[in-house]
């Protein structure tokens, strides 16, 4: 294409991709908009057809197989409270008060199946495990499983752990600031770096507060792991409160996305997404269409959405798994943060939020300076990492040379990275690395892997 003035800046497939980007946009406002105005017994009238039309299209027999009831239970369940009795947990909730002022919902598992602990909010003397959600998800990706054995956080507990639950700013269970209010913008200008400074420090410091531990162990997904990762590298001092850090399907620096067209688009200018959401929270209508589409129709959306965009086709999650676990799977995130991941993919580099962007027209990659990089190499904490060698999201070499030698990486043969929370054999491939690497770095162990020797050279097994 010629270079024309203001024309010229952008080629035909990005001006396609933003035309494309900005209709969706309209149509999902439009939908939801007009989805709010309408009574109940009409959206349960459209909910009943999606149902009918599954199974007279589909031809499927309205089977109730005792994964089917047990898909169904978790399905039907309002919240993490919910999701945990139906296996016989009793939860606590807890909230922390960051100190730049939002409140996040923190969850407690203190006690084994059936038990209830009779002095809530104190310590147990237990070993402290916390748990850190991924991006748009919240704690309840945890416990969504059609089965106790294979949820993590219920095995953790009946080992003998303190199983406490992280949720972000903004999110289901931390959607409150004492300065801003979320209809306000001010309250979703957030990203990576804030996750960083103030939610997974301060959460840490609270747990380790009301459990009168020295120390705990950290599990992360997804970006639950870059958050570890950014806050273990800027506050040398958290390092000596985490005696592990477990990483399932870490992301640090992803190469992209599979759709070429918006990977292209985004990586050329990721602030297009403030144009195309605004600068609240993204993707906020997606409990609208959930409201009005019959679980194994919006399952089958997601499927197509996760198939386009990162090439996962969640082979190794159960039909049943994916109806139940994908209606708690998204919860509200701030557009930052999402331009802030595609700020990283277009640079390669796990670096803080670029505040000098540069402007959507920009076809140059020259700028004024480098951003700031998360030191990721000075963490101290011992790092275990678990990924699938089918996750088009990690590039274990990649990661391995921006981490600390002492890093130690365990390949999930087939596994994607949804798999990891809710495959159909974590049970026997994640789960017992968790619970090996827990062991290995209790408190009197970690001190003494301290030393490089302990834990090998950036090791991959």
């Amino acid at each position: 294409m010629p270079h024309v003035p203001l024309i010229g800046r952008l080629s035909f497939t990005e001006y396609f991709a933003v035309a494309l980007g900005f209709t969706f946009v309209a149509f999902e406002a439009l939908i939801h908009t007009i989805t709010l105005l309408l009574p109940k017994v009409v959206i349960n009238w459209f909910y009943r057809r999606s149902r009918a039309l599954f199974y007279d299209v589909g031809g499927q027999v309205k089977e109730k197989t005792e994964e089917k009831r047990a898909s169904d239970r978790v399905l039907n369940a309002k919240d993490f409270g919910e999701l945990c009795a139906i296996y016989g947990y009793t939860h606590e909730e807890h909230v922390v008060l960051t100190k730049d002022g939002y409140l996040l919902g923190l969850h407690r598992l203190p006690s084994k199946q059936g038990e209830k602990k009779s002095n809530p909010g104190t310590s147990t003397g237990k070993p402290v495990v916390y748990l850190h959600h991924g991006l748009l998800m919240n704690s309840e990706v945890w416990v969504c499983l059609t089965d106790r054995e294979r949820a993590l956080p219920f095995v953790l507990v009946e080992q003998g752990y303190d199983v406490w639950f992280g949720n972000n700013r903004g999110n289901k269970y931390s959607k409150k600031s004492i300065h801003h209010g979320p209809n306000s913008a001010k309250f979703w200008d957030y990203s990576i770096d804030d996750f960083a400074w103030h939610d997974i420090p301060d959460s840490i410091e609270y747990i380790l507060d009301v459990t009168r531990s020295p120390k705990l162990s950290y599990i992360g997904f997804s970006q639950g792991t870059a958050q570890a990762f950014a806050a273990l590298s800027i506050h040398p001092q958290l390092n000596l409160k985490v005696n592990v850090f477990i990483a399932l399907a870490p992301a640090m620096s992803p190469a992209g996305l599979a759709a070429p067209i918006v990977d292209g688009l985004m990586k050329a200018s990721p602030t297009l997404l403030f144009l195309f959401f605004g600068r609240k929270s993204i993707l906020s209508s997606a409990t609208m269409w959930q409201s009005i589409i019959y679980p194994p129709i919006f399952a089958q959306v997601i499927d197509k959405s996760l198939i386009w965009l990162f090439n996962w086709h969640s082979k190794n999650i159960s039909t049943n798994q994916k109806i139940a676990a994908y209606a708690h799977l998204y919860s509200f995130a701030s557009v930052k943060s999402v331009v802030h991941w595609f700020q990283i993919m277009r640079n390669a580099a796990f670096q803080m939020y670029d505040d000098d962007v540069m402007p959507p027209v920009t076809r140059t990659s020259v700028s004024s300076y480098r951003p700031a990089r998360f030191p990721t190499r000075n963490i101290v904490t011992p790092i275990v990492l678990l990924y699938g060698d089918c996750d088009s999201l990690v590039d274990i070499d990649t990661m391995l040379a921006q981490l600390p030698e002492h890093t130690m990486a365990k390949r999930l043969h087939t596994y994607e990275h949804l798999d990891i929370l809710w495959g159909k054999n974590v049970d026997r491939d994640v789960i017992p690395e968790v619970i090996d690497a827990l062991k290995k770095h209790q408190e009197d162990k970690a001190v003494k892997a301290d030393g490089a020797d302990s834990m090998g050279n950036g090791h991959v097994i």
